[in-house]
Parts: structure tokens; sequence; C-alpha cells
């Protein structure tokens, strides 16, 4: 009993190291929250799941080949600046042309914008392939192979409520700022996910 809670704490406070971590999910989080509050977060974390369990069953039954990493990590890290850099653009645009973006907030654009930032970024397969593969490994030890969807389920959920709790305050505070200040935090919002761009790419020069 005892080996089961020091897991559960060994994952809770490990997957906090990921989950709270700024990152392009985080600002876009904020930017969908300011407006849409929780409902935001939710969406953006259903589409995060929909990239990290598949991940995290692959690297628990072994069917990723670590020889192809370096390159698969290459291509990740360009497209997901590519994809940062468009995001952005588009965003700041229609922060200047005070109007909504039709690709941004389509019906399901916020859960398509988790799934493309979540699978783009090379840092959450760097984290799974270190930090997250030794859960990985310890879960499968005690709970064989259902011990996959254990850990998954242990720490799915803190995206769920770290998004959605930053969205709905993200949201609050929108309603007692002026109208500039807004458009300077979206703004601000949007070229952070062009810092992260850029950091995507110095990923990919580091390892060439």
């Amino acid at each position: 009993m005892s080996d089961l809670i020091d897991f559960v704490l060994a994952v809770v406070i490990i997957s906090a190291s990921g989950v709270m971590a700024p990152g392009p999910l985080f600002a876009t989080n904020m930017t969908y929250g300011i407006k849409n509050g929780t409902n935001a977060g939710i969406k953006l974390a259903v589409g995060h799941a929909i990239v990290e369990l598949p991940l995290v069953i692959i690297l628990g039954t072994g069917a990723f080949s670590w020889e192809v990493i370096p390159e698969f990590r290459t291509v990740i890290s360009i497209l997901g600046a590519v994809v940062l850099f468009v995001f952005a653009t588009i965003q700041i645009r229609s922060i200047i042309q005070k109007k909504e973006s039709k690709i941004l907030h389509q019906k399901h654009g916020i859960i398509i914008a988790g799934v493309t930032l979540s699978a783009l970024n090379p840092f959450l397969i760097v984290w799974w392939l270190s930090v997250g593969f030794k859960l990985i490994s310890d879960a499968i030890i005690i709970w064989a192979m259902p011990g996959i969807m254990i850990l998954f389920i242990l720490h799915i959920w803190m995206d769920f409520a770290w998004l959605g709790m930053t969205a709905f305050f993200a949201k609050k505070s929108s309603k007692i700022i002026s109208n500039k200040i807004y458009r300077i935090v979206m703004i601000s919002l949007s070229l952070s996910l062009i810092y992260y761009g850029i950091v995507f790419l110095n990923d990919f020069l580091t390892t060439v």
C-alpha cells in the first residue's frame, strides 16, 4: 500500500513539472481563456490528451525506436516553430483589426489547437522520454501493462485541472481590465508564441 501511495505522489509531483511549466500550450490557453473561460482550458486539455495517450502507450509498449528519436525531434521542432509563427501572426492580425479569427475560433478550433501545439512540441517528447519514461517503467513494474493507463489517468487530470483553472482566472481578469490593456495582453501572449517558435528552432539547430 505504501508503494502505491509513494507512486501516486511521485506522479503528481513530477507531472507538475511538465503540466505547470510555461510553454506555447499555456500561452494559448490564456489567449483562449480570456474570451472563453474554463471551457477553453478543458478543450485544450482534450486536444493535449489526444496526443499524450498514444505517446504514453507507444513508449510503454516499447514500440518507439530510440534510433529514430533525433530525426523525429528535428521534424517536430521545425514544424512546431512554423505552426507557432503562423498561429501568432493570425492572432496578432485579428487583434489589430479588432475582429475574431475564423480559423482560431471555429467550433472545434480550440481542441485542434490543443492537438497541434502538443503534437508539435519537441519538449513534450523529451519530457516523456526522460522523466515520464521513468514513471511509465515504474507503473508497468507495479501493475504490468494496465499500469500504462493508470499512470496516464494519474497524470492527465492535472492537465485538465491546471488549464481549466488558469483559463477560468484569465476570463475573470479580462472583466476588470480596459480594452487597451486587453489588447496589450493578447499581443504579448501572441508574441510569446513567436518566442517559443524561436526556441523550437534553436532546439533543432543545436541537434544538427
